[in-house]
């Protein structure tokens, strides 16, 4: 007996031994693999591609709400040419509005989109005449980065990259249980290939028929940090040799800190292997391009009362007796920094103990953190509570672009329990959130979608529709009633004294009828983005009469 247990131990363990050798995540080698791949795929030969496709793209970090997708919008004629040796790649599309909703904003325009990569360099093309970019994507990287990992990304270009690359390494595990887009699933094994490119650190699954099917890095983002960017591409065919996908669905975004990921997908129509690119030569003003600078321009609004402009998107500063508040941190770090130095320049000796945030957008919510590290109490809707607490509280990842916050971590942020986050509450307009002394006040009010309350349903009611007319569900307006300042974000931009007038859009008449229903005595419009402060007989003279 105890002989025969002693073999179907050892029998038993083997068996388990065997097992954990054949169904876990096993070390290979890489190049060897990635060779597999290419000759698969055919990529060995490659040197050039061209396809062409349709479908949406989607404006990142513009969801209405925590709980939908990022704002798409249809694209036709997508066509991406890319010559591998050279970098160079450019990609050609008409974009439309679509079935997709506005979300309360003008429709896209239908418009022709090219944009080139060509090296380190990017640009647009508006007809014949190249736009450099002088702001970063999403306030957070340069487009060159952000074009070449999306040439990398792609099929061919990421094994191109990784058997170029001389710290590439790979394991070979089993998918366990469902996936989604056609990806492996249920036992099916996969190798999965890591590297860095410059800063950036690259993955790439390949499937069991030795094509990629999934590539992802992170890129540097003010609101989340080290940002997932990924392409899934399936349904395959072959091309003269070259297998490509038929479906390329891409993310951009984190689903555990927010729903909103899906940034474009489209069904290609056309593979072109190894065509001939007629490629742009990098223009004098590309070269000498340079990101606009970080300064802040101050305009005195009323005593104690100053736009702290500058820059692509303003600041509000209010001074109270013992104390400042900052109505809105736009953009990223950068630009909060500058403000924060202007706002002790201009009120030394007061610490800055709110910071207004009017909405969830990433280019409102960028610079939000800088303020939070020091302790500033957020001021934002009630809906923004948890997913602030997410991302500014919790020590996300920030690798690529570290912030204050990241460096100096821990800044002492352990003892602030609960969290310094005050709310504006309801889906409703009933309620406000007050910030004063015995000298001024400054009320924080939720701006209604009033598509329902004027009875846009039953009624037929000339101009846009006013439904998601507050262009985010969590949308708020600052108002000083002593000064009669009225401050909000995108749903009103004074336009400029010799501009044609315009047809009110959906915002300003919700922001008008949202004034009414209050009855805010108003003077002064003053927005976040655009430097123009407008007078209130003005905004009513542009929106008041379609009412």
């Amino acid at each position: 007996m105890t002989r025969k247990l002693w073999f179907l131990t050892v029998l038993f363990v083997a068996l388990l031994t065997l097992g954990a050798r054949t169904t876990s995540a096993q070390a290979v080698d890489a190049r060897k693999a990635l060779e597999a791949a290419a000759k698969a795929m055919g990529t060995t030969n490659l040197k050039s591609i061209q396809f062409t496709a349709e479908g949406f793209l989607s404006k990142v970090g513009e969801q209405y709400d925590l709980t939908t997708d990022w704002p798409h919008f249809d694209v036709t004629e997508y066509t991406r040419t890319i010559d591998f040796d050279a970098k160079y790649m450019r990609l050609d599309y008409n974009q439309k509005q679509g079935n997709y909703s506005t979300n309360g904003y003008p429709p896209v325009p239908e418009v022709h989109v090219t944009n080139i990569l060509s090296g380190n360099f990017a640009w647009d093309m508006k007809g014949e005449t190249p736009v450099p970019f002088t702001r970063l994507y999403l306030d957070g990287m340069p487009y060159g980065d952000l074009r070449q990992l999306e040439m990398v990304l792609t099929p061919h270009g990421f094994l191109k990259a990784a058997l170029a690359a001389t710290d590439a390494t790979a394991i070979r595990q089993p998918i366990v249980g469902p996936s989604d887009f056609g990806l492996s699933m249920f036992g099916q094994w996969v190798t999965i290939v890591s590297f860095l490119y410059g800063k950036y650190r690259v993955n790439g699954t390949i499937n069991d028929k030795n094509l990629v099917e999934f590539t992802g890095t992170w890129i540097a983002n003010p609101v989340y940090g080290d940002m997932p960017y990924e392409m899934r591409y399936t349904q395959y065919k072959d091309y003269n040799g070259v297998m490509f996908p038929g479906l390329i669905h891409v993310h951009q975004g984190d689903p555990r800190i927010n729903t909103a990921e899906n940034y474009f997908q489209v069904y290609i129509k056309d593979v072109q292997p190894n065509v001939v690119v007629n490629k742009i030569p990098v223009p004098e003003v590309v070269r000498t391009a340079r990101l606009d600078p970080v300064k802040v321009d101050t305009q005195k609004l009323a005593d104690h009362v100053w736009l702290l402009g500058g820059g692509p998107m303003n600041s509000v500063l209010v001074e109270f007796k013992d104390f400042v508040a900052v109505v809105e941190a736009p953009q990223n770090e950068a630009r909060s920094l500058a403000v924060m130095e202007e706002v002790h320049k201009l009120v030394p000796g007061k610490m800055i103990r709110y910071v207004v945030n009017t909405n969830h957008h990433m280019s409102y919510a960028g610079g939000l953190r800088t303020y939070f590290s020091q302790g500033t109490t957020v001021v934002t809707h009630q809906s923004n509570r948890d997913y602030y607490v997410g991302i500014l509280f919790s020590p996300f990842p920030r690798t690529v672009d570290p912030d204050r916050m990241t460096i100096f971590n821990p800044m002492y942020m352990i003892s602030r329990r609960p969290p310094p986050i005050e709310t504006v509450g309801g889906t409703t307009m009933i309620g406000k959130y007050v910030v004063s002394d015995d000298e001024r006040q400054m009320q924080i009010w939720h701006v209604q979608d009033m598509a329902y309350e004027v009875g846009e349903t039953y009624l037929k009611i000339p101009g846009p529709s006013l439904a998601r007319g507050n262009h985010s569900a969590d949308m708020l307006m600052a108002y000083l009633p002593k000064e009669k300042i009225l401050i909000n974000a995108d749903l009103y931009v004074p336009p400029e004294p010799s501009a044609k007038p315009t047809p009110p859009t959906a915002g300003m008449r919700t922001l008008y009828l949202n004034m009414k229903k209050l009855e805010l005595d108003v003077a002064q419009h003053v927005s976040i983005v655009g430097q123009r402060v407008g007078s209130n007989d003005e905004f009513v003279k542009l929106v008041g009469n379609a009412q």
